[in-house]
C-alpha cells in the first residue's frame, strides 16, 4: 500500500497553462499515468498527447481520473478546488500560492462534508517513488524508492530532506508537501497519520516551521499513536516575532508559534529533533541503525 498516490493513480491537470503543461510533461516522464487536462476553452484539443476537457466532471466521467493537480491562478483556484470536489475526486492537490484567505475559508467549509482530500494550497505536491507516481512540482530525479515517509510545510525543505536521505541510501515511501498557507486542507497531523497507518512506511520525517500550532497537534498524535521512528526539524528558529518569514502561515503569534515550543512538544512526543536542516538525513540514518531497521 502507498499513501495518496500509487500505480493506480489516474491524474488530471487543472490549468494547462505554461506551468501546468511543463509539470504534466515531467509527471509523464516520471511514469505517472496522466489521463487528462482541464481548460474551459480548449475542450476537445490535446496537449502532448493528453486529451483536454472543458470541465473536471467530464474528464472524470470519460477517463476514470482519481487525482487532480491544480495550477489555476490564485483568483480562480478556490473554484477549481470546489469543482474537483464536486466531481468526487478522492485526492485534490493544489499548487497555487496566494489564494485569498476568505476563499479558503469557503473551501474549508465545503470540504468538511466532502470525501475529497485536499493537499495544499501553496504546496509542492505528493510523490510516491516506488510507483513512479508524481503530482506536483517536485524534482523526481532526487527520489529513491524506500520506506521513509516525509511530511513538510516547506517545498524546498522536502527537496533538501530527500536529497540527504537518498545520499544516505535511505529511500522514501511517500513524500507529502502539505503547504505553507494559513488555511490548508490536509494538516501535518493528518499526513503523519496516513504514513503511520501505511505498512510500507517504517519511519517518518516531519519538517515544520514557526507559526500556528500544527506541529503541536502532530506531536500529540505522535505521542499517542506512533511507534515508528520520527525525525523532526522546525524551520524559522531565528525569525523575529510578528514578522512573516516565507510562508503566509509562518508568523510567530503567541507561544505556540515559537520554534522552541514546537521542538519541545515533538521531543516530548518521542521524536528526535534535529537542530540543523543539514543533519536531517544523518540523524535519520543513525536513528534507523539504532532501531535495527537499516
Amino acid at each position: 500500500m502507498s499513501v495518496l498516490l500509487n500505480e493506480n493513480t489516474r491524474l488530471i491537470v487543472q490549468g494547462i497553462g505554461t506551468e501546468g503543461a511543463n509539470h504534466m510533461r515531467r509527471s509523464i516522464s516520471y511514469g505517472t499515468n496522466v489521463v487528462g487536462a482541464i481548460h474551459p476553452r480548449r475542450g476537445g484539443e490535446e496537449q502532448d498527447g493528453v486529451p483536454i476537457f472543458s470541465t473536471v466532471d467530464s474528464a472524470v466521467r470519460e477517463t476514470g481520473a482519481n487525482v487532480s493537480i491544480i495550477f489555476v491562478p490564485a483568483p480562480f483556484a478556490a473554484d477549481a478546488i470546489l469543482e474537483a470536489a464536486a466531481a468526487e475526486l478522492p485526492v485534490v492537490i493544489c499548487i497555487t500560492e496566494g489564494i485569498p484567505v476568505a476563499d479558503m475559508v469557503r473551501v474549508k467549509h465545503a470540504l468538511s462534508s466532502s470525501e475529497s482530500m485536499l493537499i495544499g494550497p501553496n504546496c509542492p505536491g505528493v510523490i510516491t517513488p516506488s510507483d513512479n507516481a508524481r503530482a506536483g512540482i517536485m524534482p523526481g530525479d532526487i527520489f529513491l524508492p524506500g520506506r521513509v515517509g516525509v511530511v513538510s510545510r516547506s517545498g524546498t525543505l522536502v527537496y533538501e530532506v530527500v536529497a540527504q536521505l537518498t545520499a544516505e541510501g535511505i529511500g522514501q515511501s511517500t513524500c507529502i508537501g502539505v503547504g505553507g498557507d494559513p488555511i490548508i486542507g490536509t494538516t501535518q497531523k493528518q499526513a503523519v497519520q496516513l504514513l503511520n497507518e501505511d505498512p510500507e512506511t517504517d519511519a517518518i520525517v516531519l519538517v515544520g516551521e514557526i507559526g500556528g500550532s500544527a506541529e503541536q497537534d502532530a506531536a500529540l498524535y505522535i505521542q499517542e499513536h506512533v511507534q515508528k521512528p520520527v525525525v523532526a526539524f522546525i524551520a524559522g528558529a531565528t525569525a523575529p516575532p510578528g514578522r512573516r518569514m516565507g510562508h503566509a502561515g509562518a508568523i510567530i503569534s503567541g507561544d505556540d508559534g515559537k520554534a522552541e515550543n514546537k521542538k519541545q512538544a515533538l521531543a516530548a512526543a518521542g521524536a528526535v529533533v534535529s537542530d540543523s536542516p543539514a543533519e536531517i538525513g544523518s540523524t535519520m540514518a543513525e536513528l534507523l541503525e539504532s532501531k535495527g531497521i537499516r
